[in-house]
């Protein structure tokens, strides 16, 4: 394939871009902090780096900081519905950065963006959801010069744990998702807030007296009950997993095999990273005007090939939200294709906590960088960069805390003091 500098909608888009990028920056301190500092020492000189991320205001953000320390870095869309083409446009036409991705591409134009990262023959690779090292995997001749990875998503994480497991990972990950300062906040908080905007965009319904299912309680499905409780919906959580389930319980929400839940809510939200979770066999049974959402990373979780076959018409009656007319003259509602709701529909996290994330996206790249070589397998972020990311995270907030004395310190090392 001809190497292409870039495929994005309109570079004269770049104004737009800027000035949200800009936004975007003024509530990203620690990612700030980090290119101010390592625009002096750049420690990426000399390494090309290919990111597959959504490309938006805080991910440019990310990757201008690496460029300004030395990286060459190519970006390519990771939701074909997620892009923010002025941000791509003003990537391209400011900064010289290789971006891939189109708002509502199609899987082809998807994986030309994929593979046109690979063909620069990257040294370390930012992933969201998997599909870049995926794809890697399926051309192995261009791994051997990969020093490591990074993945942002738990369903990301699972697959790469899976890849692992079964001995087939060429380089080392790191789970950047399983880090507190990305999961307990982007996933808790971020996912929390994002889907409920991108629900409220896409629907403009009230909340308030809704009866909502919550399929998964990890921490997405957290933030998502946490976020539609404090407006005013009366919330259902379904599980397969008993510890999460009774902490749904615990935590003051109904919990109800998914079928159950089907014939009394209103809205329904899945958070589980797996697959067919809303199946047919569940869609038939709900209520006439049900709305079905997505917020995991890929679109499998709603059973939308089976819909569109049962369903007699489909018609599109808002952006972003498709009728389903089904037999009986009930109809239900689809936000965003069944795609990640907070960017198909919305704008994704708010730029505070992808600070976190990608602050820990940075230096986990720098971590790799610096230990090459390291075993093929999947490494937990780090300690020490989780709790310098909560350090400057509070710093920028203003937030001082106490410090152990010596004394604490010396009781918390040893074994002989008792009562």
């Amino acid at each position: 394939m001809k190497k292409i500098p870039y495929l994005i909608k309109n570079v004269d888009l770049a104004p737009a871009g800027r000035q949200r990028t800009a936004w975007a920056a003024r509530e990203m301190p620690v990612v700030g902090s980090l290119r101010k500092n390592y625009s002096r020492t750049k420690p990426f000189q000399g390494l090309r780096i290919s990111c597959c991320l959504h490309i938006t205001s805080e991910t440019a953000n990310l990757v201008i900081a690496l460029k300004e320390a030395g990286a060459e870095v190519a970006l390519a869309a990771s939701n074909p519905l997620s892009t923010q083409d002025e941000v791509a446009a003003h990537l391209v036409r400011d900064h010289s950065i290789s971006v891939f991705g189109l708002k509502g591409e199609n899987e082809r134009t998807y994986y030309t963006g994929i593979r046109a990262l690979i063909e620069r023959q990257p040294h370390l690779l930012v992933d969201d959801g998997a599909d870049l090292i995926a794809t890697v995997h399926r051309y192995k001749s261009l791994a051997g010069q990969i020093l490591g990875a990074t993945e942002e998503t738990t369903t990301g994480v699972i697959r790469l744990t899976n890849l692992a497991q079964k001995k087939l990972l060429l380089f080392p990950v790191v789970a950047v998702n399983n880090a507190d300062t990305k999961h307990l906040f982007d996933n808790r908080y971020g996912t929390g807030q994002s889907t409920v905007d991108g629900l409220l965009r896409a629907t403009n319904i009230l909340l308030a007296g809704k009866v909502a299912v919550i399929c998964g309680y990890g921490w997405c499905g957290r933030g998502i009950a946490m976020r539609l409780k404090g407006m005013g919906a009366r919330v259902i959580v379904t599980e397969v997993n008993p510890l999460r389930a009774l902490e749904a319980v615990m935590d003051g929400y109904a919990v109800m095999p998914v079928k159950a839940a089907a014939t009394v809510a209103d809205l329904f939200i899945t958070a589980t990273g797996n697959t067919t979770v809303l199946s047919w066999e569940t869609i038939r049974l709900m209520k006439d005007g049900a709305i079905l959402a997505n917020a995991g990373h890929f679109n499998v979780e709603i059973d939308l090939a089976t819909l569109s076959k049962k369903a007699l018409q489909k018609t599109r009656v808002r952006p972003y939200l498709d009728e389903y007319l089904l037999p009986g003259k009930r109809r239900v509602f689809v936000l965003g294709e069944g795609r990640l709701v907070n960017l198909a529909c919305a704008e994704g996290h708010p730029a505070a906590v992808m600070d976190m994330s990608f602050a820990n996206q940075f230096l986990s790249l720098k971590f790799l960088k610096e230990n090459h070589p390291l075993s093929a397998r999947v490494y937990p972020v780090p300690p020490e960069i989780d709790q310098a990311v909560a350090t400057l995270k509070l710093k920028s907030m203003g937030v001082q805390v106490d410090r152990l004395s010596h004394i604490q310190k010396e009781y918390l090392h040893s074994w002989h003091l008792g009562t």
